[in-house]
């Protein structure tokens, strides 16, 4: 038996991608159809709960809320919880100058998926660390991912296939984590 959980995103893409890692564990995402609440916190952990509440609320049925960043060092941990905004006022381009001249080009994308299955709560976590890139590149993914080069690569995340980017990504971390105790716990997938 499948269990189908409603993901918050406007996002298609994240929705692609999680439902290819979920799928195997038998839990099944179908898009929510609301907007994410959006708290002001510096923990990816509370804004993802608070919206995962609020879309609860809303919908009275069992939901997942991520919410991800990119933490780059030589910026203090800039954009981080703030990169959905940064990333739609500043662009790739605009972390790319920010860095001109650093030498430290660190960075981690951070995952939190908060999930309210009654009476549950619970958040799961996913990171993946690297660097970025001189120059964007690879026309695959979304927001920052031209310019992330996660550690043991030499490809940006924009340039793997979605495959392989699912075997190692922040979200896919958080994803296969929420997945596996979904389906140990909850009884998905079982028959």
């Amino acid at each position: 038996m499948a269990c189908r959980f409603y993901l918050v995103t406007g996002n298609i893409h994240k929705l692609e991608e999680a439902s290819k890692i979920v799928s195997r564990f038998g839990v099944e995402l179908a898009p929510a159809g609301i907007g994410k609440l959006e708290i002001q916190s510096e923990n990816l952990e509370d804004i993802a709960l608070a919206a995962a509440r609020h879309a609860y609320m809303r919908l009275k049925r069992p939901v997942l809320v991520d919410d991800s960043g990119l933490f780059v060092e030589a910026l203090g941990g800039f954009p981080g919880p703030y990169s959905s905004y940064v990333y739609r006022k500043l662009g790739v381009g605009g972390i790319l100058k920010l860095l001109e001249g650093a030498r430290d080009r660190r960075a981690c994308f951070k995952t939190a998926l908060a999930m309210i299955y009654p009476p549950l709560e619970k958040v799961f976590t996913g990171n993946v660390c690297g660097t970025i890139a001189d120059n964007p590149r690879g026309m695959g993914g979304f927001g920052f991912d031209p310019i992330f080069v996660p550690d043991g690569y030499t490809l940006t995340f924009a340039e793997m296939s979605l495959e392989e980017k699912n075997r190692i990504s922040h979200r896919a971390h958080a994803f296969r984590r929420f997945a596996e105790y979904a389906s140990a716990r909850l009884g998905c997938g079982k028959r």
